[in-house]
C-alpha cells in the first residue's frame, strides 16, 4: 500500500473540510458573533495541514487500489471527526476534547446524539456548524470529494465502493465521477424543496436549512432544546415525517423519478419492504397508544407514525418523550434501532435490504425442511442473489451483533444500568441518536464516562462506515503484501 498517496488524498479532505468551515464563518459574521474567530482558526489550521500534506506527500499515482481505498476512507472519516472538532474547542463550546470529538462524529456521522444540555443558548454559528457537519456526512463527505478527485488525475471507484452503503454499490453513471455528481444533485434538489415546505410552515430561514440538513442526512441535530416537539405543528412533523421517509430510500430510486421513472420504486423489493415495514409498524405502536397514551386515534398516529419513521431511518428526532409510552412501544422502536433505512440512502444500521435477505433465507431454511429434494434459490424481484452477496449478508450481521454485544459488556462495566447500555450501544452504532434509559429521547450522552464516550464514538464510525471499512484496517493482513 502507498502510504504517501493516502495522505496525498487525505490533505485533500482537509482542504477541503476548511473550505466548509467558510460557511459557518459567513454566518458567525452575519449575526455579528464572537465565535468568528473559533472558525477562522479552524480554517487555518484544516487548510494548513491540507496545504503541507499535498506538498509533502504530492503523489504521481493515478489509481486507488483496493487498499488504499479502505485507508483513505476509515482514516479520512476518523481525520474529519477530529478536525470538525476545533470549531466548538476554539469557541469554547466544549472545553473537554472527549465531548468535542463526540459531538462532532456524532454530526458527520449522522448520529444525531449529543452532550449538550442547552442548545438554544448556543450562538448561530456553532448551531450551523452542528447541522452542516449532518449534510455533508449524509452522503458522504468522501463521496462529494470524488466528484474533484478526477481534477487531480486520481480515480474514485474504490473510494465509492468503499463508502456507498449496503452489499452491492450500484453506479448510476459509467465514470465514478459522474455518479457522485448525479447522487448530490438529487440530494440538493430535495433538500431546497424541504427547506421551501419548512418556510411554508412558519419555520425560520435558518431553522429550515438546520432541520433539512438533519432531515436529509437522517442526523437529527436541531436548533431546539425540544427537537421537533418546539413547534407543537403538526404541519411541520407531516413535512418532516415525509422527508425522513424519502433520505430513508435509494436515492437511485429518487435520481429515476427525475428520469420520469416513478414506477421503479413499486418495482423495488427493498421499497416495498421498508415501506410495508413502516405502514405496519406505525399501525401497531398507534393501536399501542391509543388509550393508553393518548385518548384520540388521530393524536396517536401523529405521534405514532413520526417516531417510528424517525427511530427506523435512525434520524432521531422527537416530538414525545417515547420513554413515558407503553413498555411494549419501547420495545419495538428499540427493535427499530437495528432496521436502518434502504442501501443507497443516508441512513444507518443493518439496512433493510440484509433484513429482507435474512427474511428469505430463513424462509428458505424452513421450505427445505418440508421439502427436502427440492432445489430453492434466493431471490429479489427477478434476481436471483448470488452466495457471495448471502455471504457477505450473514457476516455483517453476526460482526454487528457481535460489537453491540461486546460494547454493551463495556458499557455496563463502565456503571451503565443494563437499559442505558443497550441504548446507548444500539443507538451509537445504529446511527440513530437518542437511545433509552439516561440516554432516552429528553436526556443527553453528557452523564457518561470520558472512556464511555471514546467507545461510543468507535461505534458511531463502525456503524456509519458499515464495520468492515474501518475493522480492516485493524488486520496485520491489511498491511502485508
Amino acid at each position: 500500500m502507498d502510504f504517501r498517496f493516502v495522505f496525498y488524498i487525505l490533505s485533500f479532505l482537509s482542504l477541503c473540510l476548511s473550505g466548509a468551515l467558510l460557511v459557518p464563518l459567513l454566518i458567525s459574521l452575519a449575526y455579528g458573533e464572537a465565535e468568528t474567530k473559533a472558525f477562522l482558526f479552524s480554517i487555518l489550521i484544516c487548510g494548513g495541514f491540507g496545504l503541507a500534506g499535498s506538498i509533502l506527500f504530492r503523489s504521481e499515482k493515478k489509481e486507488i487500489g483496493n487498499r488504499e481505498g479502505f485507508a483513505i476512507v476509515g482514516l479520512g472519516w476518523m481525520a474529519i471527526c477530529l478536525l470538525g472538532a476545533l470549531p466548538y474547542l476554539f469557541a469554547g463550546t466544549f472545553s473537554s476534547v472527549v465531548n468535542a470529538c463526540f459531538e462532532s462524529t456524532s454530526g458527520f456521522t449522522t448520529t444525531g446524539a449529543t452532550v449538550l444540555d442547552d442548545i438554544e443558548i448556543l450562538p448561530k454559528g456553532i448551531l450551523f456548524w452542528r447541522s452542516l457537519t449532518h449534510w455533508l456526512g449524509g452522503m458522504g463527505i468522501i463521496l462529494l470529494s470524488m466528484a474533484i478527485l478526477p481534477m487531480l488525475g486520481v480515480g474514485g471507484m474504490q473510494l465509492y465502493r468503499a463508502e456507498v452503503p449496503g452489499p452491492v454499490p450500484d453506479r448510476l453513471k459509467p465514470r465514478i465521477r459522474e455518479t457522485a455528481k448525479t447522487l448530490w444533485m438529487v440530494y440538493l434538489l430535495i433538500s431546497l424543496l424541504e427547506v421551501v415546505l419548512l418556510l411554508i410552515g412558519g419555520m425560520s430561514l435558518f431553522d429550515s436549512v438546520c432541520h433539512t440538513f438533519g432531515t436529509m442526512a437522517t442526523g437529527g441535530f436541531s436548533t431546539r432544546n425540544a427537537s421537533i416537539g418546539h413547534y407543537g405543528s403538526a404541519y411541520i412533523e407531516a413535512v418532516i415525517t415525509v422527508f425522513m421517509f424519502v433520505a430513508g430510500a435509494n436515492f437511485a430510486l429518487h435520481y429515476q423519478l427525475l428520469l420520469g421513472r416513478p414506477g421503479r420504486y413499486l418495482h423495488d423489493p427493498e421499497f416495498r419492504f421498508y415501506s410495508f415495514s413502516i405502514l405496519t409498524l406505525t399501525g401497531i405502536v398507534v393501536l399501542l397508544l391509543w388509550g393508553s397514551s393518548y385518548t384520540s386515534w388521530g393524536t396517536s398516529f401523529r405521534y405514532g407514525i413520526f417516531q417510528v419513521t424517525s427511530i427506523l431511518t435512525t434520524t432521531g428526532y422527537i416530538t414525545a418523550d417515547y420513554e413515558m409510552w407503553p413498555v411494549a412501544v419501547q420495545f419495538i422502536l428499540f427493535a427499530l434501532m437495528f432496521f436502518g433505512g434502504c442501501a443507497g440512502s443516508t441512513g444507518g444500521s443493518v439496512k433493510c435490504i440484509r433484513i429482507l435477505l435474512l427474511l428469505k433465507q430463513a424462509y428458505k431454511e424452513i421450505y427445505r425442511l418440508i421439502h427436502p429434494h427440492a432445489v430453492s434459490t434466493i431471490k429479489l424481484g427477478r434476481k436471483t442473489v448470488p452466495p457471495d452477496v448471502m455471504e457477505s449478508v450473514f457476516s455483517f450481521s453476526l460482526v454487528y451483533l457481535g460489537i453491540f454485544l461486546g460494547a454493551t459488556l463495556l458499557m455496563s462495566w463502565l456503571g451503565l444500568d443494563f437499559k442505558s447500555a443497550l441504548g446507548s450501544v444500539a443507538a451509537s452504532i445504529g446511527n440513530v441518536g437518542p437511545g433509552l434509559g439516561v440516554v432516552g429521547p429528553v436526556k443527553t450522552y453528557l452523564p457518561i464516562v470520558p472512556t464511555g464516550k471514546w467507545i461510543l464514538i468507535l461505534c458511531m464510525i463502525l456503524g456509519r462506515l458499515e464495520i468492515f471499512t474501518l475493522l480492516i484496517l485493524f488486520l496485520p493482513q491489511f498491511y502485508k503484501k
